[in-house]
């Protein structure tokens, strides 16, 4: 069960106003970032908020998950990256998605944090 778990507050983020209030603009995102990182989607589920709230959603990885969830009035969004590491250590693309993810947002500022779990 050992892993890491890579989270990052976005603040004024100067990305589309589409990546912080559509769905489908969001998943659209995630899963071609996890593509590209070779992670696999196995699931995932987006919800909107009404009267112009944000979006909470999911991926479910066969590695373990990204959660995003966004708050367009603040242009602010926090990011969730977990990846196990039982057959191979994931943990480089974990990094790599996070980092697309940030570079997508494109923050003023960023809080970032790893959490290295599953160890004795």
């Amino acid at each position: 069960m050992h892993g890491l778990h890579l989270t990052a507050d976005l603040y004024r983020c100067a990305c589309s106003g589409d990546l912080l209030r559509q769905p489908g603009a969001i998943a659209a995102l995630c899963r071609a970032q996890v593509a590209a990182c070779g992670l696999t989607v196995v699931g995932e589920h987006w919800h909107p908020f009404p009267e112009g709230g944000g979006v909470t959603g999911a991926l479910l990885l066969a590695e373990s998950h990204i959660a995003i969830h966004t708050w367009p009035e603040l242009g602010s969004a926090t990011l969730d990256v977990y990846v196990c590491n039982y057959q191979a250590d994931n943990s480089h693309k974990a990094r790599a998605l996070m980092d697309a993810l940030v570079a997508a947002y494109a923050p003023h500022s960023a809080v970032r944090q790893a959490l290295v779990r599953g160890t004795p």
